[in-house]
């Protein structure tokens, strides 16, 4: 048996460029890493075909795909697998939930073949499965580039977060079309100012939280703007959309002042960078 953990992420800064000719947004992203994951178990079975199995994910899911993507490209002893995933990240929350179920799988299959496919390689197959997919292969904090598949790790600052996510998901494609329509791509992506951004204090880097998708994602859902007024509200440094939303997040100093806020905010979960 092996065990992975599938660490959920924050966009802290999302910068989103207008689509290319293929339709797909360049982005530069602040993508951190926090302790809230889903927990993947996996065993070799003597025979039959891989299962992968999602607790409240009824139907086929990314972490399937994964797995088939891999024996397609893989050319080491992997055994006929069965996956249990214990969801523990909401679903279509803008955490990247599906996205860490699927690199984890990846790392567990590579582990279990002997290793088959080089860092490079797996990075090529986590880019075809999905943008977010990339920047969780290793779990840590990361500056992501191009369509999700340039990744380098980051150091930021220890920070808690206050989520508030919601069971009314958003769909991502349906935030990137109101964006489209919004005309609020850029027209320059510049990493350098998120990369000093990164390396700054706490303080700095709450400041600066900025998502593109959030003012579509308002537009879509105008409701989550009392949200994150209630998180400034509740003494957070710094509040914002995660990814295409709807989680709401809000950042605080410690975990002390995290659990004090989210005392006060209905259906709050609290976290850590990590």
């Amino acid at each position: 048996m092996v065990r992975e953990f599938a660490h959920a992420k924050l966009n802290l800064v999302l910068h989103v460029g207008r689509p290319r000719a293929d339709g797909m947004h360049p982005v530069c992203s602040i993508v951190a890493s926090i302790a809230l994951a889903d927990d993947i178990v996996a065993e070799p079975k003597d025979a039959g075909e891989d299962t992968v199995e999602c607790e409240g994910v009824p139907g086929h899911n990314l972490a399937a795909r994964a797995l088939a993507e891999f024996r397609s490209r893989a050319g080491g002893d992997l055994p006929p697998l069965a996956v249990t995933i214990h969801k523990r990240v909401p679903v279509a929350a803008g955490l990247g939930g599906g996205s860490a179920d699927a690199a984890a799988t990846l790392r567990i299959a590579n582990t279990l073949a002997g290793g088959p496919l080089t860092a490079e390689e797996l990075l090529r197959l986590a880019a075809g499965l999905g943008s977010d997919v990339p920047a969780m292969l290793e779990p840590g904090h990361t500056l992501v580039q191009g369509t999700g598949e340039r990744v380098e790790a980051v150091t930021l600052p220890a920070l808690a977060a206050v989520l508030i996510p919601d069971s009314d998901g958003l769909s991502t494609a349906a935030v990137y079309a109101e964006l489209d329509r919004m005309n609020a791509g850029r027209e320059e992506l510049d990493a350098e100012p998120l990369r000093g951004l990164a390396g700054s204090s706490a303080d700095e880097l709450c400041a600066a939280l900025e998502n593109d998708l959030e003012l579509a994602a308002l537009s879509l859902r105008p409701d989550l703007r009392n949200r994150l007024d209630a998180l400034t509200a509740a003494g957070a440094r710094g509040a914002a959309v995660s990814g295409s939303g709807p989680t709401c997040f809000g950042l605080f100093a410690d975990r002390a002042a995290a659990d004090a806020a989210a005392d006060e905010l209905p259906g709050a979960l609290v976290t850590e960078l990590r």
